[in-house]
């Protein structure tokens, strides 16, 4: 799966997640667009630096040829140079094990800045066997409920806007909230020029993951392989379909879990780790309540006001001292009072500083992103870090292997020794303190195969007190949970129960 993004920015990872929602990480080391993670959720696949392309990376491209003389003093234009480099990106899976690519364009029909991606896309259609390229439309069906009736003007006008971009659809999925009629589908596809049969239904699922099922009972599948002429395709939906029923039948036990960070001002900020938290929540048979919570309204003082209705607490990754006094009061409250914890990235950071000050003594004790002048960083940067002035790109990003003690919480949780998980951070646990946090119980139980960087933090003497450097919640899939929240739901779960 691909996703094209018309904006100019070269990746998501310096655009703020309060405009564009969370950065999602590859194992190739990708920043991408959230998008991606909803596609790895789904399809089971880790996907590649390839499958999130955006204009700023095109214009990138072309302008650095352009500078190295590849185009012999051409000029250069839209047409055919941006186009070709868009083509470039689809075709890239041509001579792989690949079969089919599903390539989204980002945007709305008609959008200026998306405009060079849709004529790329219909160059394709020429250039490719017509049996081996098929357009499928997505639009929105407005329900009116004054006069209960679903409008279909505005997808008969995108159709239209499309038609004159040099694209036919060949499938309509119609994104409705309530029953398309046999009369609705029959006007669509008279005045889209599709078969009625291609005018799929695409309403609001009880659960998002129930959303594939309700399309192979539409019939999107089959109308899909019917034009890529493939034959004799069956579709086996059996093990997501006994997925979807066992989440129909979770019992009626909830455990209420809080996300105290500083983007809460919206959900796409943290969508995996909520979208994890949910895929642990199957996995325990128990229904998640998850609130985000502002951590620069937590102090000392209401800590306790405002965390001990939860279950469990997350404190996720982020950037900036904006709110890190809030964060180290929520690991502090969880700390001392037995409730489920789990650190993510800056999350493990401010455990490691939560603890250095209060149970060590180490009362100036912070990371030197906060800091540059503490006396005591037990948090510094990366040597490899130190150097770099340029923020696209450059952080730690991407799968990197590590090595778990035998006999630890992180041991019982993954059930191994190895594992692999997603970076992004500069930052890291600094291993001059490393023998005085262990001696005073807080041990780490995760480090990179040569022993130099520590990943997994823990406290042995605490229900389930357990931080990574790493970024759990980009591997997590509805079918095989993240081990790190299925062991907090579960040690929440226990916690009530």
């Amino acid at each position: 799966m691909q996703k094209f993004d018309p904006y100019i920015n070269v990746d998501p990872g310096t655009m703020s997640p309060y405009e564009h929602g969370e950065v999602f990480v590859t194992d190739d080391g990708a920043e991408t667009d959230l998008d991606l993670g909803h596609y790895e959720r789904f399809i089971d696949e880790n996907l590649t630096k390839n499958s999130s392309i955006t204009m700023g990376k095109i214009y990138s491209n072309v302008i650095e040829k352009e500078r190295r003389g590849d185009y012999l003093g051409k000029t250069v234009q839209v047409i055919p140079h941006i186009t070709n480099e868009i083509k470039e990106k689809i075709y890239s899976f041509d001579n792989s094990d690949i079969d089919i690519v599903i390539t989204e364009v980002g945007g709305t029909v008609g959008d200026i800045e998306g405009l060079s991606i849709i004529e790329a896309i219909r160059q394709v259609g020429l250039e490719k066997d017509p049996d081996d390229v098929l357009y499928i439309h997505v639009t929105l069906l407005p329900y009116i409920s004054g006069s209960n009736e679903i409008k279909t003007k505005p997808t008969q006008h995108s159709v239209k806007e499309l038609q004159s971009l040099g694209i036919k659809p060949d499938i309509l999925v119609c994104r409705t909230e309530t029953e398309i009629t046999d009369s609705i589908r029959e006007k669509l596809a008279l005045f889209c020029n599709v078969r009625k049969t291609s005018v799929i239904q695409n309403m609001t699922a009880d659960n998002l993951y129930a959303v594939p099922l309700l399309l192979e009972k539409e019939g999107l599948a089959r109308e899909a392989c019917k034009h890529l002429k493939l034959d004799n395709i069956e579709s086996n939906n059996a093990e997501w379909e006994k997925m979807i029923e066992n989440i129909r039948h979770i019992e009626d036990k909830f455990v209420n879990i809080a996300i105290v960070g500083k983007y809460v001002q919206l959900d796409d900020s943290y969508i995996s780790v909520m979208e994890s938290l949910r895929h642990a929540g199957f996995a325990n048979n128990v229904k998640v309540n998850i609130d985000l919570i502002d951590c620069e309204n937590v102090t000392k003082e209401n800590a306790k006001e405002i965390l001990e209705k939860y279950n469990g607490i997350i404190v996720p990754g982020g950037f900036g001292n904006r709110g890190i006094d809030g964060k180290i009061q929520t690991i502090k409250y969880a700390r001392e009072n037995n409730i489920p914890f789990l650190g993510i990235c800056l999350g493990m950071q401010m455990a490691v500083v939560e603890f250095a000050r209060n149970v060590l003594g180490l009362k100036d004790a912070n990371s030197i992103e906060f800091d540059a002048n503490t006396s005591n960083p037990v948090i510094h940067i990366m040597e490899e870090q130190k150097n770099i002035n340029k923020k696209g790109g450059t952080m730690r990003l991407g799968v990197y292997d590590c090595v778990i003690k035998e006999n630890t919480l992180a041991n019982k949780v993954y059930g191994k020794t190895k594992i692999s998980e997603r970076h992004r951070h500069r930052y890291e646990y600094n291993n001059d303190y490393k023998q005085m946090l262990e001696q005073a119980g807080l041990i780490v139980s995760g480090t990179s195969p040569d022993g130099t960087l520590v990943e997994i933090i823990e406290l042995p003497s605490h229900p389930y007190f357990i931080a990574g450097q790493f970024h759990p919640e980009l591997k997590s899939r509805p079918n095989n949970p993240a081990p790190l929240f299925v062991g907090l739901i579960k040690a929440a779960k226990e916690h009530i129960f």
